[in-house]
């Protein structure tokens, strides 16, 4: 492992550190205008949502790692208090990229990158009529991280209205994960996207307690021919097989067996598995 104190690094090197290390981070399109009405459109990676009961998002205009100076964002956020917080997915990806050219202040973002402005219901700033989700947000907090050029701005926002494209929405009424098409930032110059094959499901043990990877036989917990992945699927399972589940397992070589169990593994057979597994240890 290469071992670093980030006081030893210069700034850029270690903010490509981080970037590269954190991610994929998702991507806040912020719409602001100024005192005057003036329009801003950036995008920034340092971005989430932080709770439900307020609906809190967060984000970070950072100051320039070349200049030190404050974004326009930053600045108009301060000023009003208001931000518009539009989501990015993969059709929009090319025109949001080109909202983050270095435009000199003023510069109208939604016309520079072709995109249409649609008029809020509760804040000043504009809406992206492009972005699938818009969220309308009061700036409940600004914190400044410091002085220095690389220093982040936690900026603080209430959702007070949201915007769902309602092709979105399933009949469970959530926003189906792979319509949207998401795209996130990571290190460099690279996007991730998340669709298709990059997308995957992993049940929540919210109200189930698995046994644990400590309960699975020394032999199963040891095996090489098992990934950390695997074991963490085997010690989801809520119980141990029972003498029942074992009588009606088949009795194959060790090689054989985990080879079957991977497979019923990818398959979502997770039970199936682990009762080959602990049958044949």
């Amino acid at each position: 492992m290469l071992s670093i104190n980030p006081s030893d690094l210069p700034i850029p090197q270690l903010h490509q550190y981080l970037l590269g290390s954190i991610g994929p981070r998702p991507i806040c399109f912020a719409s602001t205008v100024d005192d005057e009405g003036n329009r801003n459109l950036a995008p920034f990676s340092f971005f989430n949502v932080f709770s439900a009961n307020p609906p809190i998002a967060v984000f970070s205009p950072a100051r320039s790692g070349r200049t030190g100076k404050t974004k326009d964002t930053f600045d108009n956020c301060k000023e009003t208090r208001e931000v518009v917080i539009n989501v990015v997915n993969y059709d929009m990806v090319e025109q949001m990229s080109l909202a983050s050219s270095p435009y000199p202040k003023g510069t109208d973002e939604f016309v520079k990158a072709g995109f249409t402005a649609v008029e809020s219901e509760l804040v000043k700033p504009a809406r992206v009529q492009e972005s699938p989700v818009q969220l309308e947000c009061n700036v409940v907090d600004i914190n400044e991280l410091g002085q220095n050029g690389g220093a982040g701005n936690l900026v603080i926002c209430e959702v007070v209205k949201m915007h769902i494209r309602e092709d979105l929405i399933t009949d469970n009424n959530r926003i189906d994960q792979e319509r949207i098409d998401l795209v996130a930032r990571m290190g460099g110059n690279y996007y991730c996207r998340a669709n298709g094959d990059a997308l995957f499901e992993i049940p929540k043990p919210i109200t189930s307690i698995g046994v644990g990877i400590d309960a699975l036989p020394e032999a199963i917990r040891t095996s090489e021919l098992l990934t950390g992945n695997d074991l963490g699927k085997l010690g989801q399972m809520e119980r141990l097989p029972s003498n029942e589940d074992l009588e009606n397992t088949e009795v194959l070589s060790w090689e054989t067996a985990v080879a079957k169990a991977k497979t019923w593994l990818s398959e979502h057979k997770t039970q199936d598995a682990l009762n080959l597994l602990v049958k044949n240890c």
